[in-house]
């Protein structure tokens, strides 16, 4: 990494970070100073990523998204690291199934619904009693178009994605005004998370979008890193679709 600022005095707490989206989210807020805790099941690429974030601006916790214990654990070893969580991103999320609602087990469902909204709430729920009820801060959930229209076999993830983004319009009416929460919805990313809906077909994909490519964890950053600003201070409750220009092609004629 190039030189970093002199830290900033605040300290993030970023879900599922150990590489993708949630990576570089955590490279934007430390490339400006904050300091942050990581979050992801596996232990190897959490060292990795502290490592390249570097060890004096980074901590990690390894666990399950979904497990209150892993919860309670992460929120603990920031306020124990940092002394304070001033911003949280919920970024943890799963789409282990690739089939129609009709068909769909409802014990995945649950699994969906689990990591991708309950954990959410359960994270918010630990920072605003540890730090930001007293505090303030900023929470950003990153949920997905998929929670704003229709999306064929990944019904259950935009299920939960719109959910997600309920649940934020919820937070933001109960933690105003001293916490301000907002998501990101965005289209395809180029991530391992995302592969299946791209590998092998990239420039088809990319040319359904108007800008004529697919996302990049570094678009979603910079949102990220915007909404736990001071310049995003009177915007709560908000979901800032990052789509490349995709819905432009929605019509009514």
């Amino acid at each position: 990494m190039t030189e970093l600022p002199e830290p900033s005095g605040r300290a993030a707490l970023i879900t599922g970070a150990s590489k993708g989206i949630g990576y570089g989210i955590a490279e934007a807020l430390v490339a400006r100073g904050d300091r942050v805790c990581i979050t992801g099941r596996g232990e190897d690429a959490l060292k990795e990523a502290v490592e390249r974030l570097g060890s004096d601006r980074a901590i990690a916790v390894a666990g399950k998204a979904h497990d209150p214990a892993h919860q309670a654990e992460a929120v603990e070893r920031t306020m124990a690291a940092f002394g304070r969580v001033d911003f949280l991103v919920n970024n943890a999320g799963t789409n282990p199934v690739f089939e129609p609602m009709a068909d769909l087990d409802l014990g995945v469902a649950r699994k969906v619904f689990e990591t991708n909204v309950i954990s959410a709430l359960g994270f918010a729920q630990r920072t605003w009693h540890a730090w930001q009820k007293d505090n303030g801060g900023a929470i950003v959930s990153i949920a997905s178009v998929a929670g704003l229209a229709p999306s064929p076999f990944i019904g259950a993830y935009g299920v939960s994605k719109a959910a997600l983004i309920n649940l934020t319009q919820q937070l933001a009416h109960e933690f105003a005004p001293r916490v301000r929460v907002n998501a990101i919805a965005p289209a395809v990313v180029k991530t391992k998370f995302a592969r299946a809906l791209y590998e092998g077909r990239e420039e088809e994909a990319a040319a359904l979008y108007p800008l004529g490519r697919l996302g990049l964890p570094s678009d979603v950053a910079g949102a990220a890193a915007f909404l736990t600003s001071e310049q995003s201070e009177w915007i709560t409750g908000q979901t800032l679709v990052l789509d490349g220009g995709l819905f432009l092609n929605v019509s009514v004629a």
